[in-house]
Parts: structure tokens; sequence; C-alpha cells
């Protein structure tokens, strides 16, 4: 058996002279590449069309229940847990850098705020706001010695003001200072620095890349335990639509304040197991000035198949029975070749940058995401990846999420052999998702959606490609 390379796709290892592209009277006829593969004794093997990425689903797991970590013992939350719980929690903004925006809830409507003065800090109800790291993987200092970044107008400006009066100047030292304490520093080494060299180092706390988008409830409403936490499937759908959008403001501003970015990284840690330093819903937004190497390998795909997306993503998905829900605006599909278990959300809009999508189109992603998590289950430790086109790519690639459930851990077979071991087939996945969800829709958690077998089935519905580079 010889190795050949099926047009737009990765080499097939186990691909045969019969898989070769077809081409019958001008029309071209994709074979059925074999990124899932079921061996005569039931294992799965999958390939990540993306990534190449190797992945087995061994006999007997592949359609398991979900089985999250035990949790250590509830206890009942107390009345100074409501607001007090975590540093994210929201009698504690001043335990945060300066806010770079806020959404308020007045009646129906909602508004953004952008740079709260540290005075009026408690004068709204934040439902979701947006504040630097204080820990940045990709610090101010990184921009500032590498490519002479300085803060531009607009950021200058709103820094010279905030630090213009008392509380905000007194935040700004109070903050600097717990960072530096949590570096090592001594409360005598902090003190000895005196106040302008604490407000001089504050730069990154106005025009820093690492942002984090906090909603405002650690629990649910009327938790009884603090098991009960509160995450994105929790949130209603108008709850969640408000949670995107700022994200996608907050994205839109790290490309805008800083001409070296190249892409901009969101991804959202659900619970310790994942990655999160708080069991707080958050999502993370970093700068960088590469690529990566996920969007690099995606543009060499897209190159060699402008509609690669839809023939080895949706497509695919649709032949193998792999979709589980639909709406206008997005599609979501079991996913294969991935690590963990994972649904990945793809928008139809032929718009790439997701801070451009119309209102419509934003909603219809923000449903499907949020019933695929409150269908994953507050109890699941989940990561949620963002992936869209850079600023300076040559290729159209659509705004796509993955969401990933933590259930196992890589071990040595894993890291020596490169294949990894996934606990759930794509089969098993769709099928816990798709009854979930229609026990969410019976119920009225989540927006009204297509789900599994109602979807529309017709082939090509991301519109990715038609964008004009």
């Amino acid at each position: 058996m010889r190795e050949i390379m099926v047009e737009g796709c990765s080499p097939l290892p186990w691909a045969t002279e019969r898989d070769t592209r077809l081409s019958i009277m001008g029309m071209s006829l994709m074979p059925d590449p074999a990124y899932l593969m079921t061996m005569a004794d039931g294992t799965i093997k999958q390939i990540n069309p993306s990534t190449g990425t190797r992945v087995w689903t061994v006999p007997g797991r592949g359609s398991r229940p979900l089985t999250p970590p035990r949790r250590p013992d509830p206890r009942p939350v107390s009345d100074t847990d409501w607001t007090h719980g975590c540093a994210f929690c929201s009698a504690r903004y001043l335990e945060t850098p300066p806010e770079k925006a806020r959404v308020v809830r007045e009646g129906d409507q909602w508004r953004i705020i952008e740079h709260v003065p540290a005075e009026q800090l408690f004068d709204t109800v934040a439902e979701f706001r947006v504040v630097p790291n204080l820990f940045e993987i990709v610090s101010y200092d990184y921009w500032h010695e590498n490519y002479g970044y300085e803060l531009p107008r607009q950021l200058a400006e709103y820094k010279s003001e905030y630090l213009s009066t008392d509380q905000g100047r007194r935040h700004i030292c109070a903050v600097q200072s717990a960072k530096l304490r949590q570096a090592g520093k001594s409360v005598e080494e902090i003190a000895a620095m005196g106040q302008d060299r604490l407000l001089a180092q504050a730069d990154g706390f106005f025009g820093g890349g690492h942002d984090v988008v906090i909603a405002r409830r650690h629990w649910v409403d009327g938790a009884a335990t603090t098991a009960d936490l509160a995450a994105s499937g929790t949130l209603t759908p108008d709850e969640h639509e408000q949670y995107i959008k700022l994200t996608l403001h907050a994205m839109a501003g790290l490309y805008d304040a800083n001409r070296y970015t190249r892409y901009v990284a969101v991804f959202q840690n659900w619970l310790k197991p994942a990655g999160a330093s708080y069991d707080h819903l958050h999502k993370q937004l970093v700068a960088i000035d590469e690529h990566g190497a996920n969007a690099d390998q995606v543009a060499y795909r897209i190159r060699e198949n402008p509609n690669f997306f839809n023939e080895c993503g949706v497509n695919y998905a649709l032949y193998h029975n792999l979709v589980v829900a639909e709406n206008e605006s997005a599609v979501a599909i079991a996913g294969f070749g991935h690590r963990y278990p994972t649904v990945e959300i793809f928008s139809k809009s032929a718009q790439i940058y997701p801070w451009l999508h119309t209102d419509a189109e934003v909603r219809g992603m923000s449903d499907i995401i949020h019933a695929v998590h409150a269908a994953t289950g507050a109890e699941v430790p989940s990561n949620e990846e963002w992936h869209s086109a850079p600023v300076d790519v040559d290729v159209p690639m659509p705004w796509r999420i993955n969401i990933k459930w933590r259930l196992s851990t890589v071990a040595g077979f894993e890291g020596d052999t490169k294949i990894y071991i996934n606990t759930m087939s794509p089969q098993g996945i769709r099928h816990v998702v798709v009854q979930r969800l229609h026990e969410l829709r019976a119920s009225g958690r989540i927006a009204d959606m297509a789900i599994g077998d109602e979807c529309s089935g017709v082939p090509n519905p991301l519109r990715y490609h038609t964008y004009e580079v």
C-alpha cells in the first residue's frame, strides 16, 4: 500500500489506489478520506484534517457518559461568598488592574461602558468586565523592549486621567504591590520603592496585551452549596450573547492598540483541571507577534484547497452523521482527531473577522456555543478555544470555536507515539450532546435551533471562502 495525497488534505497513511481524486466531465468527486476508520475490533482511528493529529478511541469507551473528576466536598454558600468568593467577584473590583470596559444591564437594555474611573467602579454592576491580566503571558515589557512599543495617545490619556485622582493612584499602587508580593518581593522592599516608582511601572495595566473578560456571578443564583458554580451554560442565552460581544470588543481593542499584533488568541479555561486559576467564569485574550502553528497549518491547507473547511470539516461530518446543531449563522459538529472529546462550532458568515460579524451572526454563534456548554454541564472541566484569521494572512479562514472536555490525562503512550487515546468517539460525543440538547430545548434553557437529524444537511454551508482578502 503506497501513501497518496488527497487534494487539499494531508497524506493518509492507510489510503489506497482507489482513493485518488476523480474528475468526470469537469466535475470533481472527492473520495472519502480516512479521517475516521473503524477497525475490525471496533477501535476508531482518527486524523485531524487541520493538524494531522492522530487519535484512537478504543472499544468499550466510545459512548460512555461524561464522568467529570470528583470535586472537593461542597459547603454552604455564605453571605460573603456571593461577592467575595475570589478576586474576580463583584465586591473586589479594586483587586484587579484598571478596568478597560464593562457591560451593564438597565432593564432589558445592555450597554458597554469604557474606562471606568476608580471612583465609579461600584456605581454600576458589571455583568461582564474586561481587565488586564495581572500576570501576562506576553507582557507590556515584551512589546516595549522588542518593538519600541509605547502607549498610543488614547491609552496614554486614559492612564493620565486615572492617575489624576487619589483613589486612582491608590488603586494602582495596591495592585502593583500585590503583584510584586506574589513575585517574591518583601513588604519592606515594596515600601522602599515609593509611590512614584510603583506608578512608573503601571503602563502594562493600561496598554498591555493580555486581557481577562470576567462574568459577574461566581455561583448560580440561589446556589445552595459551593458546588453550584456559574458557568457558560448556566447563563441565559441573552447573557451569553453579551459575554461574547464584550469578548469581541476586547479582541478588536487589542488589535487596534498595538500595530505589532499579528494574532489575538482567545480561550476559556473552565475549572482548575482545565488550567483555570479561579473557578469563576472568565475568558482570556492574548496578543502575540506570531500566527501560531495552528493558523500557519490551516493557511497551508486553504492555499491548496480554498473549500477546505467545508470539504474536510462540516461536509465530512455531515456524511458521517456527526452534525450536532445548526442555526442560520452557525453549525456544530462532533470533532474528530482531537486529543480530548471536542465539539467544533463554525460561523457560516462570509466575514472572517469575528468582531466585524453582524449582530445576528454573533447571536447565532453565541447561541450554539452556549447550548454546547449547557449540554456539557458545569461540572466538566473544559477549554474553549477560538480560531480566526490573523490580520495579515493572505487566505480567508472561518471563525470557529472548539469546546474540549478535559476528561483524561495525556500519559506515556501518547508522549512516546504521538497517538492520543480519546476516551469518547465522535459518534459518542454526538449522541451525548444531541440527547442533552433536546432536553435543554424542551425546558427552554437554550435558544431555538435545529438539533441532530433536524439539521439541514446542505453541504458547503460555510461562506468564508467568498471573502476578499
